[in-house]
């Protein structure tokens, strides 16, 4: 039990060294433009303060909407999606997986369930024991079912699903303006650099890597951020892209699309005022009756 135990706790410190990773390039990058650039290289005060302006704007929109998607539990289904103790206690003691799915069907019965497994027998958890509402897939990693289940992201350590997908999708939009921004003023002094126009001091070295580092996180988050616009577009899921949800008359890839307006207020909610905020909005959580743990 002991090794186990240690086990655990190494791997749950493991999971958080690609968030310290991405705080510590966020923190040097910070000191990099504010104090490298805009204090020690920048001569002008009025670009000075527009930089300065621009920069903290974006910077904290970029970490607000960063640890809204670390720190937002995933959302797990409502008690009613759980088994009866005396269902419970019948399905373990069957052993044919009929008499199992008999009893799952009767729970079942009831409940805003739409699809099934490709079998066409009821999505159950064993691990959480209970029947899956539709989109909820089981985390191995936070070892729960969670709500519209995209992925489990380890640069955030935490799963993106119905809780914080907006808070996602914000923290890659602010993600690539931040790098935009910061490669776009730094290519003047990026530029100097190689011409030898700027002074001989440590600081010409915060500019070169400033920009390559922009550049590269730019270059490298633009595709995922395309790749979750086109997802919302079509209201799926990337474990949707990658296996159609089974319905009543077989899969289909489009079952949840209700077209490219009411799919973006799915996940942003009916307030556009709203949208661009890393706020939650709770429009499906009061049709759906979830629980937000």
């Amino acid at each position: 039990m002991a090794p186990s135990h240690v086990l655990k706790c190494c791997q749950k410190v493991l999971a958080w060294v690609p968030v310290a990773f991405i705080a510590l390039v966020v923190a040097w990058s910070y000191y990099a433009y504010v104090v490298e650039l805009c204090v020690f290289t920048i001569s002008s005060t009025a670009e000075k303060v527009v930089y300065l302006v621009i920069f903290h704007l974006s910077f904290v929109m970029f970490v607000w909407s960063y640890g809204k998607t670390i720190f937002t539990s995933p959302a797990s289904p409502s008690n009613e999606f759980c088994l009866s103790k005396a269902d419970k206690e019948q399905y373990e003691k069957e052993e044919r997986p009929e008499s199992q799915q008999e009893i799952l069907r009767r729970a079942a019965k009831d409940l805003p369930i739409y699809t099934t497994t490709a079998s066409r027998a009821i999505r159950y958890c064993d691990r959480c024991q209970l029947i899956k509402p539709d989109r909820c897939h089981h985390c191995s990693a936070c070892d729960i079912c969670v709500l519209k289940m995209d992925h489990h992201c380890p640069w955030v350590n935490n799963c993106v699903g119905f809780s914080n997908y907006k808070f996602f999708l914000l923290f890659l939009m602010y993600s690539l303006l931040y790098c935009l921004f910061v490669a776009a003023t730094v290519l003047q002094y990026f530029i100097k650099f190689w011409t030898n126009e700027l002074p001989d001091t440590h600081a010409k070295f915060h500019v070169l890597f400033l920009f390559f580092v922009a550049a590269m996180f730019f270059i490298s988050i633009l595709s995922l951020f395309s790749y979750h616009c086109w997802l919302v577009g079509k209201n799926r899921s990337t474990i949707e892209t990658f296996r159609a949800p089974t319905f009543r008359n077989g899969p289909d890839k489009n079952g949840f699309s209700l077209g490219c307006s009411k799919n973006l207020r799915e996940v942003f909610g009916d307030e556009k005022k709203y949208w661009l905020l890393p706020i939650f909005t709770r429009f499906l959580q009061r049709i759906l009756c979830l629980n937000v743990t």
